[in-house]
């Protein structure tokens, strides 16, 4: 698994999470900027390099107290403390790691400021490999997860996550599934649009029975429902703040992200609990 206090990591077949601190301040970036390109006095260079040693005395000490709330003999802990930007070190040590699970916070910027700032998550959601879980705010324990279902295509990673990786504890399962509602350019009916949306529900209706047909058993009681409306909003509607939301990703990328959106990335926006991004490992 790779953490990160800023974000987290994890590997299935060997327990093991990765814990890293990415420190970004300005004044370390500054001061190699400053060793490089100019001949500073002994009296900058002595009070920027105690800020830097105290900055990264603060990280080790985060670090230290992650590490105390994790069981211990079960799980091999490997710490890290780098400077960098912090989407970029995440980013590579996915890549190296290869890890199951990527765990993270989300400080809960809107899209505008995502866009002009920048979001570490946003970076980590987009880019990474497999499965991300962004947490908005701590939990005590999971006892309702909402399980939204954008189509069949997901079915099946999302199915298998589930069944790999039970909770502790039974939690109930509410998988939905939800049938978007095309905005008419006139409010003259058309035919072909019924047939669509019945047939659409039918389908939907299937997949969320089969599902928990599935995936009902001593880890899971779960029940479906089929709902029609804005898919984002309406899932993230259907999640209190104690719960948690899994979605599936269908991994768009360049100009079919932008066009067509991502459902996933949306959810992450609008809802008020933490949410897992399954993704198909490639």
């Amino acid at each position: 698994m790779s953490l990160k206090t800023e974000g987290l990591v994890l590997q299935q077949n060997t327990p093991e999470l990765y814990l890293n601190r990415v420190l970004t301040q300005p004044a370390l970036e500054f001061l190699r900027q400053l060793q490089e390109r100019f001949n500073p006095t002994r009296l900058e260079l002595l009070a920027l390099r105690h800020e830097r040693q105290a900055m990264l005395d603060a990280g080790h000490k985060l670090l230290d107290q992650t590490s105390a709330l994790l069981p211990t003999g079960t799980i091999t802990i490997t710490r890290r403390l780098e400077i960098g930007q912090p989407a970029a070190v995440i980013l590579d040590v996915i890549h190296s790691a290869h890890p199951d699970l990527i765990v993270i916070g989300s400080r809960g910027r809107n899209r505008l400021t995502e866009m002009t700032l920048g979001s570490v998550s946003h970076q980590v959601l987009l880019h990474a490999g497999c499965s991300t879980l962004v947490m908005k705010q701590p939990i005590t324990a999971v006892r309702r997860v909402v399980v939204a279902l954008e189509g069949s295509d997901d079915v099946t990673y999302v199915q298998d996550w589930l069944a790999a990786y039970p909770f502790k504890r039974p939690v109930e399962l509410s998988i939905i599934c939800v049938v978007p509602v095309p905005q008419p350019v006139d409010a003259v009916p058309i035919p072909a649009f019924d047939v669509w949306e019945k047939g659409t529900i039918e389908a939907a209706q299937n997949i969320v029975k089969d599902v928990a047909a599935l995936l009902q058993g001593k880890h899971y009681v779960t029940m479906g429902r089929v709902l029609r409306g804005h898919p984002a909003e309406t899932i993230a509607r259907e999640a209190g703040p104690e719960d948690l939301i899994v979605v599936g990703s269908h991994a768009r990328h360049g100009l079919q992200r932008f066009l067509l959106g991502s459902v996933s990335h949306a959810i992450t926006h609008r809802a008020p609990c933490p949410v897992l991004v399954v993704r198909k490992r490639i």
